[in-house]
């Protein structure tokens, strides 16, 4: 019975935050809600848990709950960030007008870093 991805890692309880989520929202009671490509992840956490998360650079909180991958977007347009590359099949995320502009400055500096990034 295999319940793992082919690297041996189970997503559902061993996923890594920014390989693995792109987005996450914050519930009540501690509750952490971790979205990825095919999983929604719901967590409990500790008040210092959920402060280290938060104050994650690579997460842009897009309102007063949810946070974004900035490293997983792949395009942003009339208010909604898209995580795939074909607008219908895509996880999206609504976003008001203030911060996409701040999201797309983010999104654009990212791409010039990586496109400036030598490799050996």
């Amino acid at each position: 019975m295999m319940n793992t991805t082919l690297s041996g890692r189970n997503v559902y309880e061993d996923f890594e935050l920014e390989s693995d989520v792109l987005y996450f929202k914050l519930g009540t009671l501690g509750l952490v809600s971790f979205h990825g490509r095919n999983y929604n992840i719901k967590k409990r956490m500790t008040a210092e848990q959920i402060q280290q998360l938060t104050a994650n650079s690579s997460f842009y909180p897009v309102n007063t709950n949810c946070y974004i991958n900035i490293g997983k977007i792949k395009s942003i347009a009339g208010g909604v960030v898209y995580f795939g590359s074909e607008y219908h099949e895509s996880k999206q995320v609504p976003v008001p007008r203030r911060k996409q502009y701040v999201l797309q400055q983010l999104f654009t500096q990212r791409t010039i870093n990586n496109e400036l990034r030598i490799t050996p």
